[in-house]
């Protein structure tokens, strides 16, 4: 068994904002998981408004490596048990190693994880494409630079509607809107009224987590669904989201990796949540791993590697308003730089 960790700056085509602040390129790391002449791999994007670096990943991952050693033969679920009690508070770390475990897995068995799974892709759900803040000149030149059906619109401004009004000027696409937890439940539940006839799809996480007597309230009066991310980070999340939330957006890296979050997509499933994953500014090593998840989902968020200039990887990728999967076993993700 050999582990390495490689990082990369992920570069932005665009300068990228959210309510959490702007960057123009992402840090990551690749974990590169081999044994018996199988190599999977992992990420994890270093993101700074969650206390994450590339060195705090790489630490952590260390720290077990004798764990993993010991139980490399074991399956992905079995060797994220052991983990967890040492990673628990470094989930985006254990999202990597449980990711590299998972393509290994799929490699040692000879099998996709989706097919591992007993799932079938031929009909499965496109991403959006992500349209951060930023003057509405510059989101309608992202707009025509990137035709695509489907947008998330990053808002969380003082002219939210007002932008998205000029936005549906220049698109028949359906837009889904994210304010990262800036509005009110007040501005929430009339922004609603003004985008119902506007071909939004839903709001996601338009409150602050904590504002539970806002999020009830908009739950009940919003004429668009609601769906949670924010409010949604770890698996006991799901049912407290179950009476404010349509719908639950799943983080591999907030929750841990695709060990739990095939979790958190059952327990929603059982309590009549709409299912959503997304993803940071990854590369497509992490879109790969999403990829696999998609004949589970209603929705999803996989434009990472569409977002960069550099990615670093190929496999599940996403062109021609299709999802296209290689001929390749595990999550299909094949490093660019080493193979």
């Amino acid at each position: 068994m050999k582990i390495d960790y490689k990082s990369f700056n992920l570069e932005l085509k665009n300068t990228f904002t959210i309510s959490h602040g702007s960057r123009d390129y992402q840090p990551t790391l690749i974990v590169v998981l081999s044994d018996s002449g199988y190599t999977g791999y992992g990420e994890a994007a270093a993101t700074v408004y969650y206390g994450v670096s590339v060195e705090k990943m790489i630490a952590s991952i260390r720290s077990v490596e004798p764990i993993i050693a010991e139980n490399i033969q074991k399956t992905p679920e079995e060797l994220w048990e052991l983990t967890f009690p040492h990673l628990k508070n470094d989930p985006f770390a254990q999202c990597a190693l449980d990711m590299a475990m998972h393509d290994l897995h799929g490699k040692r068995n000879g099998q996709p994880l989706y097919k591992m799974w007993g799932l079938d892709n031929s009909r499965v759900p496109l991403t959006n494409y992500t349209i951060g803040i930023d003057t509405v000149e510059n989101m309608v030149k992202k707009i025509r630079e990137f035709p695509w059906p489907l947008y998330k619109i990053k808002l969380g401004t003082d002219d939210d509607i007002a932008i998205v009004k000029e936005l549906r000027k220049h698109t028949d696409s359906i837009f889904r809107l994210d304010a990262n937890a800036a509005w009110t439940a007040e501005q929430a539940i009339g922004n609603s009224e003004a985008l119902k006839d506007l071909n939004v799809e839903f709001l996601e996480q338009p409150l602050n987590p904590k504002d539970t007597l806002g999020m009830e309230a908009l739950y009940k009066h919003s004429r668009l669904p609601v769906i949670a991310d924010e409010s949604c980070i770890v698996e006991a999340d799901v049912e407290k989201c179950a009476p404010y939330f349509h719908g639950v957006n799943i983080k591999l890296t907030k929750c841990g990796g695709l060990t739990p979050g095939r979790r958190m997509i059952k327990k929603a499933r059982e309590l009549g949540l709409k299912v959503m994953v997304g993803c940071m500014t990854e590369s497509t090593v992490s879109m790969s791993a999403i990829g696999q998840l998609l004949p589970m989902l209603d929705y999803v968020d996989m434009d990472g590697a569409l977002l960069i200039r550099n990615d670093i990887a190929d496999g599940v990728k996403v062109y021609d308003g299709k999802v296209h999967y290689p001929n390749r076993n595990g999550t299909g993700a094949k490093l660019f730089k080493f193979e």
